[in-house]
């Protein structure tokens, strides 16, 4: 029975930790990557377009532009995180550049600890990516911050 209220104690303490240093996190942050393919924009758009779509967040469309832009956000509904995702596809001499840009918040303390250094800012952006990348046979090799 000691050791089982030890290892409670234990994990309350790194919860405890794992809340305050969420806590001095900022709250809003903003997230972006990059990724060049050897595809038209209008080639590209219809694909990163059902990508997205597939999300489980909620969100509306702010602006559409295709084959160039969009930009959503996360419906008032979720109250734990929200913010804008920007999506651009620039033409290049080689193709195109797709751009996911995330200008976000993380309410809750221990999740803000968990997105910024477990899980990152840039997962599910990254993911999109490289389904998008796969999904035209290229090799994915994401920049951005």
């Amino acid at each position: 029975m000691k050791w089982i209220l030890i290892a409670l104690a234990g994990l309350a303490a790194v919860v405890a930790l794992v809340a305050i240093i969420g806590a001095t996190l900022p709250r809003n942050h903003v997230a972006s990557r990059s990724l060049a393919l050897r595809r038209s924009p209008e080639e590209i758009w219809p694909v990163i377009m059902q990508a997205t779509a597939a999300s489980d967040v909620p969100v509306d469309v702010v602006e559409s532009d295709p084959p160039r832009r969009q930009v959503t956000r996360v419906k008032d509904t979720e109250k734990m995180f929200g913010g804008t995702w920007t999506i651009t596809i620039a033409p290049t001499a080689a193709g195109a550049t797709v751009k996911i840009t995330e200008d976000g918040w993380v309410g809750n303390p221990i999740f803000r600890f968990v997105s910024r250094y477990v899980m990152g800012h840039h997962a599910t952006m990254d993911g999109i990516l490289k389904a998008l990348a796969a999904e035209f046979g290229e090799e994915p090799v994401l920049s951005g911050e």
